[in-house]
């Protein structure tokens, strides 16, 4: 990399690292604002209409609600990340405890849901697009479209009617944990991959195809038929590459997603994740639990759309030249 294109990039991933920051920032006050500012007094909230006066002023001091909002404020931004996020009200550990345990759930469920729907999405998104006009494109547009439009958790009871209570191939939910094998786990997270990779691919598919039709179109493609290639030919070695920069980041928009957005799923089949980690937490009105994890999920998905970023400027030299 030549020491002018090495400066560009550098500056561009250090633009968008201070973009990260700014953003961490301005989640970290809504966030707050809305949970310990907005309903009023967190400790009455947490007990209820019916706690005693002498319990609530017992929770405000474990809590450290006694100190000003921006004193408070600090310490919550300076425990996040120092890794302190608190002790849960309900359960009484650490939330960090609560937080390790259920990635082990929410982490390999969000990679697998990944995984399958880029399996499913690029080679049909290629299909499509190798058959424009033509039956089985319009066919394969219908299909998408209705995995777009029909929400997830409906797959997913339709997935547990036909594969666990018909078939009985898989347990309608529950995870039998780790340390029951490897392989017990993932069938365990297979329908509910399956369920979540199933709207992400159709989103995925049509974008490939779109894509793939656009780059398709270019002068340089026209070059590399007029040289003499096949029209695969000049797809792999030439359009594949370009069509997948915006793929990229639908992908990685999609594991944000996946990560923090399975709290539906999670609930359907039982899985003790972070996404029902955050529903439990909410029904019981553990404030501290809801205010760490959804911190911790912003900044998965902020990170995430980071590193996107970067792997863009990587693939297309335009992009950084612009920043």
């Amino acid at each position: 990399m030549a020491p002018t294109t090495l400066a560009i990039m550098l500056s561009f991933v250090l633009t968008r690292a201070l973009s990260l920051g700014l953003s961490l920032v301005v989640a970290s006050l809504v966030i707050f604002a809305m949970i310990e500012v907005i309903p009023g007094d967190p400790a009455s909230f947490m007990l209820g209409l019916n706690a005693q006066p002498e319990t609530i002023a017992a929770l405000r001091v474990e809590l450290g609600l006694d100190g000003s909002l921006p004193a408070r404020y600090l310490g919550w931004v300076g425990g996040l990340v120092t890794g302190d996020f608190g002790l849960s009200y309900t359960y009484r550990v650490p939330v960090s405890e609560l937080v390790l345990e259920r990635l082990q759930v929410s982490l390999p469920l969000a990679l697998l849901a990944l995984c399958l729907s880029t399996l499913i999405a690029i080679p049909v998104g290629l299909f499509a697009a190798a058959r424009r006009g033509n039956p089985a494109d319009y066919a394969i547009m219908g299909v998408t479209q209705l995995g777009i439009a029909v929400p997830n958790f409906w797959f997913a009871m339709l997935l547990v009617m036909v594969f666990a209570v018909q078939l009985r191939w898989f347990s309608a939910g529950g995870f039998p944990g780790w340390d029951e094998g490897f392989w017990p786990a993932i069938k365990a997270l297979t329908l509910p991959a399956v369920a979540l990779a199933l709207p992400q691919a159709s989103i995925l598919a049509r974008v490939m195809r779109s894509s793939l039709l656009d780059v398709l179109h270019q002068d340089y493609m026209r070059t590399a038929r007029a040289k003499g290639l096949s029209i695969a030919q000049a797809t792999r070695r030439h359009a594949l590459r370009n069509a997948l920069i915006p793929v990229l980041t639908i992908i990685g928009l999609q594991f944000s997603f996946l990560l923090a957005g399975a709290i539906i799923i999670e609930n359907v089949f039982f899985l003790p994740g972070l996404g029902r980690l955050i529903f439990q937490a909410i029904t019981q009105r553990d404030l501290v639990v809801v205010e760490s994890v959804v911190m911790l999920l912003v900044f998965a998905v902020i990170l995430v759309t980071f590193l996107v970023d970067v792997a863009y400027a990587l693939v297309d030299p335009r992009l950084r030249r612009r920043r």
